[in-house]
């Protein structure tokens, strides 16, 4: 090969550049020849590993080599074309009793599942009907016999008629038992394969055996007889193998014919001339793993010794790791080692590929300013990946201590062993921090959980002259990089100091929590497992890191606030307490968002005649503008029920109301919050007749409870959202049978994002199918049944339960419009309230029920009705066809009459007037005196 590289300049001199070229990048590929000079890349070279090499050889001339070349191919494609030989005869020897027991099983099985076989093994002579079967398809197959036999092995066919009704000799056992058996022996014929395979009849019983064999040199005749052919083959490729190779060698001597010794000096002395001006490190290295030659750079890097050419790479005195790999041969691509207080690039590659000399080369270059540089650089992307990840993991909800568990679970252990996190009372609470009294310990983390630091919940007392006062003072970091010196640090508590350091922590960084110009705590990062103590560089990473975290605490803080202020605000525009009445029994339960306070509200109202109203309520949205909201409507209710409407009314004066109320707050305030798609629904019952009447505004329809466990959603007809106007609202009417449920609820008890409302209803009607449960109960059971997970909306529930006034407790008269009916009626009243146990009331009763009788005899015409209800409070009503309301005045003395309405104000506790589709009725209430038996 060395012969070939020196006559190539003679021959080719066009290929030599490209061919010093990437003789001299070796394994650093194109860097190497970016660093030689334009004058280096154009004489040719051979490897210098064969530097003395043509000295040794000049006497034995080009056919010596080429030779040697011939021997080696002939007796490399003398060994292929024998191992051929050999894999093939195996091959086919392999392939024979392969197909041999192929064919024996197939044979065995194909006869004894074909049809007949069962019904020929259980006739009287199985052998005359299944010797010429067997026979013919032993013929047919070429297998050597085909015996069918009894379980116990005695033959019924065989190709020799003699051997019928002796014993089989083969192995039949797994052959009872269902398998297969395909076996290889020894026989008369030489080897043979057989197979045993069972006859079964339709309930899988084994009826008999079927038996097939053959020879394996019947199967493997075929490729017996192309033997000869195959062998001529190999002589044939063995022949043009060595002709090729005679050519190939003759081709070598000519082209290494004619170099004489000076050119190969001239072309060494440009060689040797170009290795040592180049920048880069070359060492290249014998199949004996000597050095061959080393350049100067090389001798630099390593500080060789003068004399280290032609010694072995172990005796160099290299770094142990970069001679093994110099020793190993293997490939490798800028490795870095370590060469005194160099960090070298090291590449090897071995010069034995594709034909080439035993032995490597390797090539070196002085990283260690860019190693320095790298550190850096992958020092500031660690760090910046540490920052980016605290982003994502710290401040991912709104809650202040969950936030500052975030920091100390996230920094433990990529930055320090242990953190804790110190908030101010005031911050836990939403509230501005006042000061350095005292920080709650809020957040611990750390690798051990027996660290003597102040435990979770307790109560740290900064003492002024530690560091973490300082840091709180001044808003900046502080560290303490060697605890055991006890600088200060422990002024706090000394005896937990000591056992700090003892327990093997020894620094400490103590940040301020500071955002938006306030500090709302410490954070304070300990270390243990690692040595070092925290530096400047771990300092400002520490200021980073709690300064993006500040401001997630401080996010959460005001969200705090905020969400307390809602809470507080709609709790206080929320019943807190219900009204006494004795028409339904009422459990309600009302649990705002998760993601904040919503605009859910409801009520129950008391209302004139013992009767009851019923108010729920929906406001969009969350936030302190939901709840206040609310409130307005809640109040607006309030102030319509007051006038005794019927629920189709009062909602048409609330949707109107609610319209007024956007004009204003966009004439206010462009770009504001509508309320348009506040939802609500209002239901009045009556325990007298047992009548409820509702309506609705875009609200989920209420659901009735009957008190055998059937439960039916009411078809209410469902009205537009308040706000948007335009369509009139529809009541419905229907009675209630005493003990049954009506259920008000809001959306967010039903809808949910991953829940259909119709399945949230089929939901709500399971959960109150159960009968005999108080209000209270089916409340509890409804929120444990539909709320298993935290809700994303408010949920506003009402359960009640339906009474009806006793008819003892109802006194009722019907009166024409005659002057002398006020007497009479003034008796029976006085009669029935004794016989109640109130005769206490009855002059003020008789009072009242005269100056309303006359006033509708006066004013209104056709029949009046006189209605007395004992409940809580005692009622009069008194009923006419008149729309004309009485108003209260107050009458002049020289005046005869408007003192009536005066006096019934004087003596009722309550009055007033409602309208009815047939006229008005005017009602008084009055305290129950104590009853006398």
């Amino acid at each position: 090969m060395l012969e070939g590289r020196e006559r190539a300049p003679a021959d080719h001199p066009a290929e030599a550049p490209a061919t010093y070229a990437s003789e001299t990048a070796g394994p650093a590929g194109a860097r190497g020849t970016e660093c030689l000079p334009e004058s280096a890349v154009e004489p040719e070279r051979p490897p210098l590993i064969e530097e003395s090499a043509p000295r040794r050889r000049a006497g034995r001339g080009a056919r010596t080599v080429a030779g040697q070349v011939f021997v080696l191919q002939v007796a490399v494609v003398l060994l292929i074309v024998l191992g051929a030989v050999a894999a093939l005869l195996l091959q086919s020897r392999h392939d024979s009793d392969q197909e041999a027991r192929h064919r024996s099983l197939a044979v065995a099985v194909t006869f004894a599942h074909s049809p007949g076989v069962v019904e020929a093994l259980r006739s009287p002579d199985p052998t005359a009907l299944l010797q010429p079967r067997a026979e013919e398809a032993r013929k047919a197959s070429g297998v050597d016999f085909l015996v069918v036999m009894t379980p116990q092995g005695i033959r019924y066919t065989h190709p020799d008629t003699s051997r019928i009704g002796r014993h089989f000799m083969g192995t039949t056992e797994p052959a009872l038992r269902g398998d297969q058996v395909v076996e290889t022996y020894t026989g008369t014929l030489g080897p043979s394969v057989r197979a045993v395979v069972p006859v079964t009849d339709i309930h899988g019983e084994v009826v008999g055996l079927v038996s097939a064999g053959i020879t394996v040199d019947k199967v493997s005749g075929v490729v017996d007889r192309q033997l000869p052919l195959l062998l001529g083959a190999a002589i044939a490729a063995l022949l043009l193998a060595t002709g090729g190779t005679a050519l190939v060698s003759r081709r070598l001597r000519r082209q290494t014919h004619g170099l004489d010794p000076v050119e190969i000096t001239r072309m060494y002395e440009h060689h040797d001339a170009v290795l040592h001006s180049v920048r880069e490190g070359v060492l290249i290295m014998d199949g004996e793993r000597r050095l061959v030659l080393a350049n100067d750079e090389a001798r630099r890097l390593l500080d060789l010794p003068p004399d280290a050419e032609g010694m072995r790479v172990a005796e160099l005195g290299l770094n142990p790791r970069a001679a093994s790999l110099l020793v190993s041969g293997r490939t490798a691509t800028d490795e870095v080692h370590v060469a005194g207080e160099r960090l070298l690039s090291l590449s090897h590659r071995p010069t034995d590929r594709d034909g080439g000399p035993p032995g490597s080369v390797a090539t070196l270059r002085d990283t260690t300013e860019l190693h320095t540089l790298t550190g850096k650089v992958e020092s500031a992307r660690r760090r910046l990946k540490l920052l980016y990840d605290a982003s994502l993991r710290i401040g991912t909800g709104l809650d202040v201590a969950r936030t500052a568990e975030e920091l100390a679970e996230y920094a433990v252990p990529l930055f320090a062993d242990y953190v804790t996190v110190d908030l101010s009372d005031e911050v836990l609470n939403g509230e501005e921090p006042i000061g350095l009294a005292g920080l709650r310990r809020t957040a611990l983390s750390g690798i051990r959980p027996d660290a003597p630091l102040y435990p979770l919940g307790s109560l740290v007392h900064i003492g002024p002259t530690t560091p973490q006062a300082v840091a709180y003072a001044s808003g900046k970091a502080a560290v303490e990089a060697e605890l055991g010196a006890f600088r200060g640090w422990q002024a706090q508590d000394p005896e937990r100091a000591r056992r700090i350091v003892e327990c093997g922590i020894h620094s400490m960084i103590t940040v301020p929590l500071r955002a938006r110009g306030v500090v709302l705590g410490m954070a304070t990062f300990w270390r243990e497992s690692r040595p070092q103590p925290f530096e400047d560089d771990d300092l400002s990473l520490a200021e980073e890191l709690v300064a993006r975290a500040a401001v997630s605490i401080d996010n959460a803080r005001r969200y705090t606030r905020e969400h307390t202020m809602a809470v507080t605000l709609q709790r206080s525009l929320l019943p807190r307490v219900l009204p006494e009445q004795n028409a339904l029994d009422v459990a309600y339960r009302y649990l705002p968002a998760q993601s904040g306070v919503g605009g859910d509200w409801f009520d129950v109202i008391p209302l004139p005649g013992a009767r009851v109203a019923l108010v729920v309520g929906d406001v969009v949205g969350h936030g302190l503008h939901a709840a206040a909201t609310m409130g307005r409507l809640r109040t607006a209710v309030h102030n319509f029920s007051a006038l005794d409407l019927p629920p189709d009314e009062l909602l048409t004066h609330l949707d109107e109301l609610i319209a007024r109320i956007d004009q204003e707050d966009e004439e206010d305030e462009p770009g504001g919050k509508a309320i348009t798609g506040a939802t609500c629904l209002y239901a009045i019952y009556d325990p007298v007749s047992r009548r409820c009447t509702m309506a609705r505004a875009g609200h989920p329809p209420p659901a009735l409870a009957h008190r055998d466990g059937t439960v039916e959603f009411v078809d209410l007809p469902s009205g537009p959202p308040l706000g948007l106007g335009g369509l009139p609202f529809e009541t419905a009417e229907f009675d209630l049978p005493e003990g049954s449920s009506v259920v008000l609820y809001t959306d967010g008890l039903i809808e949910k994002r991953d829940r259909d409302i119709d399945a949230g209803l089929e939901l709500l009607r399971a959960s109150l199918s159960v009968p005999g449960r108080t209000p209270e109960q089916t409340c509890q059971a409804v929120l444990e049944d539909l709320l298993q997970e935290p809700q994303g909306d408010d949920v506003a529930l009402i359960v009640a339960r339906t009474r009806v006034l006793p008819a003892e407790r109802i006194a009722e008269w019907q009166l024409p419009a005659e002057p002398s009916e006020v007497a009479a009626v003034r008796g029976a009243v006085a009669r029935q309230l004794t016989a109640w146990g109130l005769a206490e009331a009855a002059f003020s009763t008789e009072l009242i029920l005269s100056e309303l009788v006359t006033n509708a005899i006066r004013h209104a015409a056709g029949p009046i009705r006189v209605r007395l209800l004992c409940d809580r409070t005692l009622i009069c009503e008194v009923a006419d066809t008149g729309s004309t309301a009485p108003h209260l005045r107050y009458a002049a003395t020289t005046d005869e009459g408007g003192r009536g309405l005066f006096l019934v104000s004087q003596f009722a506790e309550r009055w007033g007037t409602r309208y009815t589709p047939e006229g008005k009725v005017i009602w008084t209430e009055q305290p129950l005196p104590e009853r006398k038996p």
